[in-house]
Protein backbone atom coordinates (compact mmCIF):
# COMPACT_ATOMS: atom_id res chain seq x y z
CA UNK A 1 0.00 0.00 0.00
CA UNK A 2 1.24 3.51 -0.75
CA UNK A 3 0.62 5.79 1.86
CA UNK A 4 0.73 9.59 1.13
CA UNK A 5 0.43 13.39 3.04
CA UNK A 6 -1.54 15.52 1.07
CA UNK A 7 -3.08 18.64 2.93
CA UNK A 8 -6.25 20.63 2.18
CA UNK A 9 -6.66 21.31 -1.78
CA UNK A 10 -3.53 19.05 -2.49
CA UNK A 11 -4.12 15.97 -4.91
CA UNK A 12 -3.02 12.73 -6.56
CA UNK A 13 -3.40 11.74 -10.28
CA UNK A 14 -3.64 7.94 -10.62
CA UNK A 15 -2.76 6.79 -13.99
CA UNK A 16 -2.88 10.08 -15.58
CA UNK A 17 -6.66 10.08 -15.35
CA UNK A 18 -8.12 9.75 -12.00
CA UNK A 19 -7.21 12.69 -9.80
CA UNK A 20 -8.06 13.11 -5.50
CA UNK A 21 -8.60 15.79 -3.74
CA UNK A 22 -8.88 16.87 -0.27
CA UNK A 23 -10.96 19.01 0.00
CA UNK A 24 -11.67 19.21 3.42
CA UNK A 25 -10.35 17.99 6.79
CA UNK A 26 -13.23 17.62 9.74
CA UNK A 27 -11.18 15.91 12.99
CA UNK A 28 -11.10 12.64 11.66
CA UNK A 29 -13.17 12.75 8.77
CA UNK A 30 -11.50 13.84 5.47
CA UNK A 31 -13.93 14.75 2.60
CA UNK A 32 -12.14 13.91 -0.69
CA UNK A 33 -13.09 14.89 -4.40
CA UNK A 34 -12.43 12.53 -7.27
CA UNK A 35 -12.23 13.28 -10.46
CA UNK A 36 -12.87 10.49 -13.11
CA UNK A 37 -14.05 9.30 -16.60
CA UNK A 38 -17.32 7.94 -16.95
CA UNK A 39 -15.98 4.50 -17.53
CA UNK A 40 -14.79 4.61 -14.01
CA UNK A 41 -16.43 3.70 -11.25
CA UNK A 42 -15.88 5.16 -8.32
CA UNK A 43 -17.57 3.74 -5.04
CA UNK A 44 -16.95 3.95 -1.17
CA UNK A 45 -15.63 0.43 -0.18
CA UNK A 46 -18.64 -0.50 1.32
CA UNK A 47 -20.72 0.02 -1.64
CA UNK A 48 -18.36 -1.79 -3.46
CA UNK A 49 -18.71 -4.71 -1.29
CA UNK A 50 -22.17 -4.93 -1.61
CA UNK A 51 -22.46 -4.63 -5.26
CA UNK A 52 -19.71 -7.97 -5.64
CA UNK A 53 -21.82 -9.74 -3.14
CA UNK A 54 -25.04 -9.25 -4.87
CA UNK A 55 -23.48 -9.79 -8.26
CA UNK A 56 -22.20 -12.96 -7.13
CA UNK A 57 -25.59 -14.14 -5.85
CA UNK A 58 -27.02 -13.24 -8.64
CA UNK A 59 -24.26 -15.19 -10.76
CA UNK A 60 -24.53 -18.04 -8.63
CA UNK A 61 -28.69 -17.77 -8.43
CA UNK A 62 -28.47 -17.31 -12.39
CA UNK A 63 -26.70 -20.80 -12.60
CA UNK A 64 -28.96 -22.78 -10.76
CA UNK A 65 -32.21 -21.01 -13.11
CA UNK A 66 -30.74 -21.57 -16.22
CA UNK A 67 -30.16 -25.34 -15.28
CA UNK A 68 -33.70 -25.82 -14.65
CA UNK A 69 -34.76 -24.83 -17.98
CA UNK A 70 -34.88 -28.10 -19.56
CA UNK A 71 -36.91 -29.31 -16.71
CA UNK A 72 -39.43 -25.91 -17.27
CA UNK A 73 -39.15 -26.54 -21.00
CA UNK A 74 -40.95 -30.00 -20.75
CA UNK A 75 -43.61 -28.40 -18.78
CA UNK A 76 -44.35 -25.82 -21.56
CA UNK A 77 -47.72 -27.19 -22.99
CA UNK A 78 -46.80 -27.87 -26.97
CA UNK A 79 -48.66 -25.30 -29.35
CA UNK A 80 -51.97 -26.47 -31.28
CA UNK A 81 -51.91 -26.26 -34.72
CA UNK A 82 -55.04 -26.05 -36.17
CA UNK A 83 -55.51 -28.82 -39.01
CA UNK A 84 -56.21 -27.23 -42.55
Amino acid sequence: MLILSRKTNESIVIDGRITVKVVRVDGEVVKLGITAPADVPVHRQEVYEEIQKNNLEALTKGRAAVSALPKLARLIPKPIVPKS
